[in-house]
């Protein structure tokens, strides 16, 4: 600046110390922020509803399955969920004690949010025994059963989910829901690590979990879990807020 006027001289001092200012400030790149809003989402499920024998002519609550079918059982024909488990079982057991909730995916999954608001629905309108609620599905199912549990463990007394995985991180909100796996050792299409991570992760979290694995079974281990006698026993037996 040794031969300028002594007022540009400054005026240029001046703003080299200001942008050396700015510099020093300059405001962070990104901003903490925080969003809130309430979102409605319209549920929109069509489902086989089944009422035990004997519905009608009495006051009694009812226990309660939900029961979550496979991938290839999705669409529009909903004949279809009658093919596996519970649903195929209530068409020729008019006395099975339970009444059974089996809602048909359209073809994408499972969502948590859609199958709650369906199951309030249900314990609304219907003579059902608020502490014995329970979830079961299979394959695509199984894998809604456990997000199902997990995103809504207070609204099951027991869960049992077939040949499906989950979120080994759910497993501390899983701890004390009394659940059963099964799973079968040969099956191509859900390894059966799947499940076994789920019961490791339960386990390690405090939970206690029963698990039969089937030796020859395929994919299909639906089939031989679901025609158990000793299953419905079971869930019977599993009440909510009470552990064993």
């Amino acid at each position: 600046m040794k031969n300028l006027p002594t007022s540009i001289a400054a005026l240029l001092l001046l703003t080299g110390f200001s942008a050396q200012a700015c510099a020093d400030e300059a405001p962070a790149a990104q901003k903490e922020q925080e969003f809130e809003r309430d979102v409605v989402v319209r549920a929109k499920l069509k489902y086989l509803l089944f009422l035990p024998e004997g519905y009608e002519q009495s006051e009694k609550q009812w226990p309660l399955i939900l029961f979550l079918h496979g991938s290839g059982e999705s669409g529009e024909n909903l004949a279809d969920v009658k093919k596996h488990g519970p649903p195929k079982i209530v068409e020729s057991k008019r006395d099975f004690p339970f009444i059974v909730v089996s809602p048909q995916s359209p073809g994408r999954g499972w969502r948590p949010e859609m199958l709650k608001a369906l199951l309030d629905e249900i314990v609304l309108n219907y003579n059902v025994d608020r502490n014995r609620v329970y979830l079961t599905g299979l394959s695509m199912g199984g894998y809604g059963t456990w997000t199902l549990a997990a995103a809504h463990p207070e609204a099951f007394a027991a869960i049992v989910p077939i040949c499906g995985g989950g979120r080994p991180a759910d497993a501390a909100r899983l701890k004390d829901l009394p659940i059963w796996v099964f799973h079968g050792a040969k099956d191509p299409a859900v390894p059966l690590a799947r499940s076994e991570e789920m019961v490791k992760a339960v386990e390690d979290a405090g939970g206690k979990v029963k698990f039969t694995i089937y030796p020859d079974a395929g994919h299909d281990s639906w089939t031989e879990a679901y025609d158990s006698p000793e299953l419905y026993q079971w869930l019977l037996e599993q009440k909510r807020g009470v552990k064993k």
